[in-house]
């Protein structure tokens, strides 16, 4: 089975030098089994990005700890070389300072995308290209192949392992360098290849909690690294009236319903976070519907475009990766990005990623994306994806 997966690598395999980015997990080591099987020159890389005590024995986390000596036992299986680069330092001010930063701001970011652009696909793609690499190959399920001269990333085959919200900001550079092997497959094939190969961690379960997160709780991360960002502070409806108070606008999310600490006839939810004045807005639900969202920090790896015109570009928009992509409108221009839901969201949130495709089919064409940006200061965060 191992043998039948095109790595769409270049020949002669003997003389091609794969990086192999290995967090340690079944989908990471499957795709260095298959590079190595293959008769390439395969090194097999690890980052070191965290290391603290509770990730340090912890299972499933990634890039720490159990994880990394898991790496080195599959690379010891496979007989490929594997090296463990530390990038705690880069890691912790590409990714977690910004994460805090912009948590304690009432946003939601997603650090997987930032990891992914910053530290894993911009450092260690670096780093690959300087040892002589032909390619790096990751674990990541989407898919890519080549469309008018470079590559160009797809959902992939199992919509329910489909990371390509998390890959948006891949930039066309980097898409043409990686290769992911797993696109194709399933997850339950993924961990047959593994048994195939005899690799330990074939039963290995999958990482839930953000790597630096370990239990979840993103607050205390917050509050941990900005002191003091958990200012208590006024629960008000948006008709003006004051329900209650809370101890903190990083302790809600945009459309929380439970746990809000004030009683009301009607259901109420989250609707704003303003970190300024430290107040959390709330409303009914009809309240959390929004059809227009500015992007910041957008990504394009389409077709190129000079110029969208007055209609806008019709795609596909995914605000949330649990959600599947919605009709919308790309509207580009010098004063910004920002896009139109033909339908409506609910809950949309600042921080968090709009993805944009070609169209709603289950392999459609990733087409870039962008940061939601808050449209007034009383808009903030949703659950972390």
């Amino acid at each position: 089975m191992s043998m039948m997966i095109d790595l769409e690598l270049p020949e002669p395999r003997n003389a091609q030098r794969v990086v192999v980015a290995m967090s340690g997990g079944v989908d990471s080591s499957v795709v260095a089994g298959l590079v190595a099987r293959a008769g390439y020159d395969a090194v097999g890389m690890t980052l070191q990005l965290y290391d603290h005590g509770a990730a340090v024995h912890r299972s499933g986390a990634c890039c720490a700890g159990q994880d990394i000596h898991d790496a080195k036992r599959v690379a010891d299986v496979l007989d490929i070389p594997h090296y463990v680069l530390n990038y705690e330092a880069r890691f912790r001010e590409a990714v977690i300072e910004p994460f805090a930063d912009s948590y304690a701001a009432g946003e939601t970011p997603i650090p997987c995308v930032a990891c992914n652009q910053t530290v894993k696909f911009a450092d260690l793609l670096e780093t690959a290209k300087q040892l002589g690499a032909a390619a790096m190959v990751t674990g990541h399920y989407v898919r890519s192949r080549s469309v008018g001269g470079h590559r160009a990333m797809f959902r992939p085959a199992d919509g329910d392992r489909d990371q390509s919200y998390f890959l948006y900001a891949t930039t066309q550079d980097q898409l043409d360098f990686l290769r992911f092997p797993l696109g194709d497959l399933t997850k339950d094939e993924t961990r047959a290849i593994a048994r195939d190969l005899d690799l330990a961690i074939a039963d290995k379960q999958d990482s839930q909690d953000i790597c630096f997160v370990p239990q979840g709780r993103y607050s205390d991360i917050v509050e941990r690294l900005r002191p003091g960002a958990a200012e208590p502070g006024d629960i008000v409806h948006i008709d003006g009236q004051v329900l209650g108070r809370h101890a903190g606008v990083i302790h809600y999310t945009i459309g929380q319903r439970k746990g809000l600490g004030i009683s009301s006839e009607a259901p109420l939810y989250v609707v704003g976070l303003d970190s300024e004045r430290a107040k959390v807005l709330v409303g009914p639900r009809e309240a959390l519907l929004e059809h227009r969202i500015a992007l910041r920090d957008f990504n394009w790896i389409g077709a190129p475009l000079d110029s969208l015109g007055a209609g806008g570009l019709l795609v596909w928009a995914r605000v949330r990766s649990t959600r599947p992509p919605v009709p919308a409108q790309l509207f580009w221009s010098d004063e910004g990005v920002h896009v139109i839901l033909h339908d409506g969201e609910m809950g949309v949130a600042p921080g968090q990623a709009c993805v944009l495709y070609a169209d709603d089919t289950p392999d459609a064409q990733v087409l870039g994306g962008g940061t939601i940006t808050a449209k007034s200061a009383a808009s903030g965060h949703a659950d972390a994806a």
